[in-house]
Parts: structure tokens; C-alpha cells; sequence
């Protein structure tokens, strides 16, 4: 399980920025949310405990029990569709011991190192339509079962990571472009469909949603309000911001205008108080955090570290787009946290434990020619 590791091989630059990126969202939702913000500083710490614990138990090790992750995950959302807490109209989390927890955001993590191993073993046949096929339908159970609590922004970043998991697998490139050929037109038509009144491809609110994205000024008051309320607080935070628990009136926090400010819309918090000076860093540790993930994935020893890698770079990347494309209405409203800075133990629990793996996949990276001699 643990093996002897050198010092130098550690990633402290990518823990100095998780670090930087976790004391960036407990300010927020201590601005937020202050009551809250006690809980988040000791999800934190409980977090980086963790993944420095696991960034040195050999991830090698602990992928023999992928069948073990998989189907333990599947009773955990089997569960959530049994016996879940409804909350809003969405039933996605689970009460198990006193303990509070969503599972479709440990699904993320749990996929990740299950078809880091899966693929790895089968990597000589990833690119027939057999293993393909396989490959799919394994992906599909999870991805339906979330879906259907539902969580259609959860289940979107599930297929976006599948497809980062495939490609760092190694898929041919000609199969990709083959399927994107295909998949493209596909979800237009399927947008295009659900869109219509009465048809059962997606819930009332989810047409909603990217009704109101269309044409805002109809749905000012309604749902596009949210998103409305976020663009004008960052607007106003302008270059420097208004400042941290500032008392202006004019604040649009303050005046409670934006809704689920603690999670789904911090990063409006964050553009008003730090202005465009703190959205810009906030963006650049991200984009640096996705970067070491890539970079550690090219280092690899084998299959499996680069998917683990690779897999948590594109959730962290794309997870931060899709939420920040909501608070700038750059998309429609989605509802998915911002990695390592919204309120939420799970997902902020969930991403410390991969990026411990992550740690542990630059720990036993291949060594270059010049670290050799």
C-alpha cells in the first residue's frame, strides 16, 4: 500500500494552489453565508488531511478494488432513488449514520478511478466497438441514475469526464471525430425537441432554464432572475471590487438579490467584493490546477495514472466553466458547485480525495533521462 517516495517528487505547487483556492472560498462564504463558514473551514482541513493520506498510499493498490468502487457506487445512488432526502423538488442526497452526503458528487470521483483501472486492463482492445460498447454501458447505469434524481448539470460533467477518461485512454482519434460527427447534429435535434412543449426529454424547469437563457428579458422575473442578479453584482464589483463584508447599500448581496450565494452564484460574491482583480485570480488558480493535472497525466507510469489525472483535470476544468458560464449567463442555469470554492462538504471532500491520488500519480511518475543520470 505505501511506498518509499522522495521528497522532491512531491507536488507542492499544486497543494499551495488548492490551498489558495479553499481560503478563497471560505472568505466568500463567510461573506455569504456566515453561519456556514466554520463548517467549510473544517471541511478543508478534513480534506487536505485526506488527501495527504492518500497521495502516498499507491494508487496501484488501491485500484484492484475498481469492481468494488463501481458497484458500491451504484447502491449509493441506488439508495438516494429509494430512500432520499428530497430537497426542491430533487431527491440527491442520502442520510446514512447521521451522516449527510450527495452521492452523485463521490460518483464522480469513484468513476474516475474505476475506469482508470478498467481501461488500463483492457487498453489492447479500447478502440474495438466491443470494448466501446462496454465502455458505454458502464457509464450508462451511473449516468441515468443521476439523471434521473435529477441532476442534469451532474449528469453532463459525467459524460464530459467519460469522454476526457476516453481520450486519455488512449481512443482513436478517428473514432472521436466519428462520433462527434454523429453526437453534434444529434444534440441539437435533441435540444431543438425538448424545447417543445409537451414532450417528456426534459423537466418543466430544465426547459425553463434554457428558455429563460434564450430570451432573459421575458423571464426576468422568474428564472433568469438569479442569473440577472449575478451579472449585475459582478458588474458593479468593477476592477477593485466593493470590499470584504462591505456595508453599501448599493451591494446587491447585501440586499439578498442573489440567490444560492453560498454555492451555485459565489463566484458572483467573489466579482463584487474582489472585483475583476479577484475573478481573475480565482479563474487563473483553476486553469493553473486543471494544467498541473494534465501535466502530471503526461508523467504517468502507466494507463491508469494518466486517466486519473487527466480525468480530474476535465472535471475540475469543465465544472469551473459550466459554473462560472452560469454566474457571467454566458450559459443557462445549471446548478453545479465552483471546485474547492462553493459550500458543500461532499463535493469539496470528493475533490481533495482525487487530487490526493493525483499527488500520488506524480509521486511515481516516470523519470525523465536527466533525473536517471
Amino acid at each position: 500500500m505505501f511506498k518509499n517516495y522522495r521528497i522532491r517528487d512531491y507536488d507542492f505547487k499544486l497543494i499551495l494552489m488548492l490551498v489558495a483556492l479553499s481560503a478563497i472560498g471560505v472568505m466568500a462564504i463567510g461573506s455569504a453565508e456566515e453561519s456556514l463558514q466554520t463548517r467549510q473551514l473544517a471541511g478543508v482541513a478534513a480534506g487536505i488531511a485526506a488527501m495527504i493520506v492518500i497521495s502516498f498510499c499507491n494508487y496501484s493498490v488501491i485500484l484492484r478494488l475498481n469492481w468494488l468502487m463501481y458497484f458500491g457506487n451504484i447502491a449509493l445512488l441506488g439508495l438516494v432513488m429509494i430512500v432520499g432526502d428530497d430537497a426542491n423538488g430533487a431527491q440527491r442526497w442520502l442520510e446514512i449514520g447521521g451522516l449527510r452526503f450527495q452521492p452523485s458528487e463521490t460518483a464522480k470521483i469513484l468513476l474516475i478511478l474505476f475506469f482508470a483501472q478498467f481501461i488500463m486492463k483492457y487498453k489492447e482492445k479500447l478502440n474495438s466497438f466491443k470494448m466501446i460498447a462496454a465502455c458505454a454501458a458502464l457509464i450508462a447505469v451511473p449516468w441515468y441514475m443521476v439523471k434521473e434524481q435529477p441532476a442534469l448539470s451532474t449528469s453532463i460533467v459525467l459524460i464530459v469526464v467519460f469522454c476526457v477518461i476516453m481520450f486519455a485512454g488512449g481512443i482513436s482519434w478517428k473514432l472521436v471525430l466519428g462520433v462527434l460527427a454523429v453526437i453534434i447534429p444529434a444534440v441539437a435535434i435533441v435540444i431543438s425537441l425538448a424545447l417543445q412543449p409537451d414532450n417528456s426529454v426534459l423537466e418543466d424547469y430544465q426547459r425553463t432554464r434554457i428558455l429563460a437563457f434564450i430570451n432573459p428579458e421575458e423571464y426576468a422575473s422568474e428564472e433568469a432572475y438569479q442569473q440577472l442578479n449575478s451579472v449585475m453584482a459582478i458588474g458593479s464589483g468593477q476592477l477593485d471590487g466593493k470590499g470584504y463584508k462591505n456595508n453599501e447599500i448599493t451591494s446587491v448581496k447585501n440586499g439578498n438579490f442573489i440567490s444560492e450565494a453560498e454555492t451555485d452564484f459565489i463566484f458572483a460574491v467573489i466579482g463584487e467584493e474582489f472585483g475583476f482583480k479577484g475573478c481573475v485570480v480565482v479563474i487563473v488558480l483553476l486553469f493553473l490546477v486543471a494544467l498541473e493535472c494534465i501535466s502530471i497525466a503526461r508523467k504517468a507510469k502507466d494507463t491508469a495514472g494518466t486517466i486519473i489525472a487527466a480525468g480530474m483535470g476535465g472535471l475540475v476544468a469543465f465544472q469551473s466553466f459550466f459554473n462560472i458560464g452560469v454566474a457571467t449567463f454566458l450559459l443557462p442555469n445549471t446548478g453545479l458547485p465552483l471546485p474547492f470554492i462553493s459550500y458543500g462538504l461532499t463535493s469539496l471532500l470528493s475533490l481533495f480525495i482525487g487530487m490526493g491520488f493525483v499527488l500520488n500519480v506524480r509521486l511515481q511518475a516516470k523519470k525523465s533521462n536527466r533525473e536517471r543520470v
